[in-house]
């Protein structure tokens, strides 16, 4: 296929409204069906999501010609930082879920690295955590049951690393947030008092840097509780940005502000200390200078 570049976004926002202004405005169903083929590429990534966040200065091509294949496209590709007969060490990019769900079964962070080792002819994975749809970094993954369960059973002991671009300055600049957490009927998590279904949930933060009205955050997880970075420092008054659900009113980086940065384990098979970092996303270092 070739691919024809696009003039890049000058402000943040979903992608499919940017294509359907810088393509087709008329003709939505094959704009929306660039993105089902896989063909829109950004960042030299194919992406399907129609609210995929783009950034100013990103780089968008739509692929022209035919899909190799069928009309379904092959997952996307996916960034691999570590590899060996134990674990793979992925890179998800922000919008991309960790594993299907009922409303997105096809191009998922395991779908990717499915269609990967299949090409090598290299067996299957295993899901050892999740992130966030709309959080990118670290995403690891074992290549065999026995590892898959030794990661999950030692997980308390992986050192677990985000950055977070938050609105305001946290004070104080550092800090331990410790409390429980209940996710409710509507999936939103909130503090509770202890009992019932809450779990205890321990987040360590510190400031790093300011810049105007935003603050980098970085965060280490003592827990691993669904949406914890995010309720925990929205309880501060501090608010991830584009965080809509959990009260930010600001989304300058066009995504949410969260980044699994490093982790730390134990390999499950050496058991030796390995440690893996995920460079700090561009749109979202623009913002904190």
């Amino acid at each position: 296929m070739n691919a024809r570049d696009l003039p890049p976004p000058t402000a943040a926002g979903p992608l499919l409204p940017w294509l359907l202004a810088a393509l087709h405005p008329t003709n939505r169903t094959r704009v929306k069906l660039f993105l089902r083929n896989g063909q829109v590429l950004v960042n030299g990534t194919a992406v399907t999501r129609h609210d995929h966040p783009l950034a100013p200065g990103d780089r968008v091509a739509v692929a022209t010609g035919a899909v190799a294949g069928s009309h379904r496209a092959k997952p996307a590709g996916v960034v691999i930082l570590h590899e060996d007969d134990a674990l793979v060490v992925t890179e998800k990019p922000a919008g991309l879920l960790t594993v299907a769900t009922d409303a997105e079964k096809l191009d998922t962070a395991f779908a990717r690295l499915l269609a990967h080792l299949a090409d090598k002819k290299a067996g299957r994975p295993f899901v050892v955590h999740r992130l966030d749809r709309d959080t990118s970094g670290l995403l690891l993954f074992a290549r065999t049951a026995d590892a898959r369960d030794r990661l999950q059973a030692e997980w308390d002991a992986v050192t677990k690393t985000y950055l977070a671009v938050v609105e305001g300055t946290p004070r104080p600049a550092a800090g331990v947030i410790d409390n429980f957490l209940t996710e409710g009927k509507n999936l939103r998590v909130r503090a509770t008092p202890p009992g019932g279904d809450a779990k205890r949930a321990v987040t360590h933060y510190r400031v790093t840097a300011t810049r105007g009205r935003f603050s980098l955050v970085e965060v280490r997880l003592e827990t691993g509780r669904k949406h914890q970075i995010r309720v925990h420092l929205a309880g501060l008054g501090y608010p991830v940005t584009g965080d809509e659900a959990y009260g930010s009113a600001t989304n300058p980086a066009g995504r949410l502000g969260l980044h699994a940065w490093r982790l730390a384990l134990d390999h499950p098979v050496t058991r030796q200390r390995v440690e893996f970092e995920s460079p700090f996303p561009e749109a979202l270092r623009r913002v904190v200078g």
